[in-house]
């Protein structure tokens, strides 16, 4: 667990306790967001997308991505960003040496390319309820491959609805289109658990949340009444092309 670090509230000058976020990096290693001590934590006032996420590099594979920017709120009601120490610069390139040249690499072998999954047609469940959208998506997600998947014992304020071996699902049987917020919560709930987040929803999804989901690679279905769900993206397509083995 990462070593939790003073913040003071800009607002009531109280110093509070806390303790930097921790996400899965694409390589398995565990990425603790790196605080900045002695960094001025600014209130947040008026959020927007860019200042949501911050770039931070992993120090086991070296990897560049973006991360939800670390926020700690105080008990006088303000929240604040905690400000993060900026990702270290690339390492210039190596000055060309006047000695013999250097043997070249062997080429890495190509990646296998996964192939298509054969699988009898898909028996839908009848809608009725809210309850029968996660029974006809767990069902959903046994046919293409997580036999594993299942409904939560209690759905948590994250919104997880089902889990399985490499997969966490949620659904929506609202008749309101998916937002955005949705979308994001179900990702990072699948980079907590290292695996694939997959969004079902009866209403379709909203222009932005549908955008994002195509940005973070994850797969949408819209369900109808008859219980079969579409795909909606591309993600999705791939998923019902490969199944789980090709995720």
């Amino acid at each position: 667990m990462a070593d939790s670090v003073p913040v003071r509230c800009p607002t009531c000058r109280r110093e509070n306790a806390f303790t930097p976020p921790t996400f899965p990096c694409a390589c398995g290693a565990p990425l603790t967001m790196p605080v900045l001590r002695g960094g001025v934590p600014v209130e947040i006032q008026h959020r927007t997308w860019q200042a949501s996420w911050v770039e931070v590099r992993c120090e086991v594979c070296g990897r560049q991505d973006e991360w939800p920017a670390p926020e700690s709120g105080c008990v006088c009601g303000t929240v604040v960003r905690v400000p993060v120490a900026p990702a270290p610069a690339q390492p210039p390139p190596n000055f060309p040496s006047f000695g013999p040249p250097a043997p070249k690499p062997a080429p890495a072998p190509a990646p296998e390319t996964p192939r298509a999954v054969l699988r009898p047609a898909f028996r839908p469940v009848t809608i009725r309820t809210a309850r029968d959208c996660v029974t006809a998506a767990e069902q959903y997600l046994k046919w293409l491959g997580y036999a594993d998947a299942a409904r939560t014992q209690e759905r948590t304020a994250s919104g997880v609805d089902l889990r399985g071996t490499g997969v966490v699902a949620q659904v929506d049987p609202t008749t309101r289109a998916t937002q955005l917020r949705e979308i994001e919560c179900v990702w990072l709930n699948g980079l907590n658990d290292s695996a694939i987040a997959v969004f079902f929803s009866l209403a379709g999804y909203a222009r932005d949340a549908r955008s994002r989901a195509d940005e973070l690679h994850i797969p949408l279905f819209v369900m109808d009444l008859t219980g079969t769900p579409q795909p909606v993206n591309d993600p999705a397509d791939e998923l019902i092309k490969y199944g789980a083995s090709g995720r």
